[in-house]
């Protein structure tokens, strides 16, 4: 069962929203844009600090729009984010050992969105390392043990997981070696998601259920960021609020986004508040070279949804 439910108001929010995007910037195709847009109405039932029991969680169901929500596109960095669960899940679970060396590569993994941290989570994840390329017999077994976190987004039951694939590292110059052989000659192993099903597991977080209340509080934490321009970074590549969503909301807002990039592809994933406005998430991705260079897509889909949301009525309640 999908978790939110379409919504004749949002419906058309959400389409002339899009017509405005590609009527101010031509160069982004129809086939270039996917999101999901989940909006809050009171009673609001997410960051409660884990109030609610996962059965109730997700007995109520929000309401929402999404354009291309079931396309499958490259994540970028977007991906962490669901290493971050996996890693709370293995932990709970006691299948990895907490140290410090964890704790500080999935905070920078998440913060800094740095490639080298994910390496590490990853390699924890799943007992696997990356290295020259293995004969067969123990390439089969290391490709079955990368899959641990595929099988377990599939375990949970949820049908917006069943195409996804977030078995790989994330580069800088790309893979080497066995990675690279894991990628697969074509790279059509490559991380697979859609926006329905990152807004899924950013849902679950939000609403206190992935994996306890006290860990999605920790992931809550990590997903944090300043709107205010003093705190923002003067290095814009590093930077997950300039150029993505939180570009396009007011400085006195409260935004937690895991963004992703690279030549290819513009990605971010947010749940924002707002005073006096329904608490929303926001999946947004655009694909293509001219559109990931471009700063002003994402911000501006940003801006028209927070607008939108601030005319939003209340009796239509999810």
């Amino acid at each position: 069962m999908i978790f939110f439910r379409k919504d004749e108001q949002l419906e058309n929010l959400g389409s002339s929203i899009l017509e405005a995007t590609w009527a101010e910037f031509p160069t982004l195709a129809r086939n270039q844009i996917a999101l999901t847009w989940i909006v809050y109405d009171p009673p609001v039932l997410v960051n409660t600090g884990g109030a609610l029991t996962p059965d109730a969680f997700w007995n109520h169901i929000v309401r929402g729009f999404t354009y291309r929500g079931v396309e499958r596109i490259y994540p970028a960095s977007v991906v962490k984010l669901f290493y971050l669960v996996a890693v709370h899940e293995w932990l709970e679970k006691g299948m990895v050992q907490p140290s410090k060396e964890l704790e500080r590569a999935m905070r920078d993994m998440i913060v800094d969105s740095s490639n080298d941290a994910t390496s590490l989570v990853v390699d924890v994840l799943t007992g696997t390392t990356s290295g020259p390329e293995l004969p067969t017999g123990p390439f089969e077994t290391w490709k079955s043990q990368r899959n641990f976190v595929n099988r377990y987004y599939q375990s949970l039951g949820w049908e917006e997981m069943q195409t996804i694939n977030v078995c790989q590292k994330t580069w800088g110059d790309g893979p080497y070696g066995r990675e690279r052989a894991f990628y697969g000659e074509m790279l059509e192993n490559r991380n697979m998601l859609t926006t329905n099903a990152i807004a899924r597991l950013l849902h679950s977080i939000v609403g206190g259920v992935a994996v306890s209340s006290t860990r999605s509080q920790a992931m809550m934490g990590l997903l944090q960021r300043s709107l205010k321009s003093e705190d923002l970074a003067t290095d814009l590549e590093e930077d997950q609020v300039t150029g993505f969503i939180g570009g396009g909301l007011p400085q006195d807002g409260q935004i937690w986004s895991k963004a992703g990039w690279t030549n290819q592809v513009r990605h971010d994933a947010a749940y924002i508040e707002i005073r006096d406005r329904h608490p929303y998430l926001l999946v947004l991705f655009t694909e293509g070279k001219a559109n990931a260079k471009n700063r002003e897509i994402l911000p501006f889909v940003s801006r028209l949804i927070s607008e939108a949301v601030s005319s939003l009525s209340i009796e239509n309640r999810g």
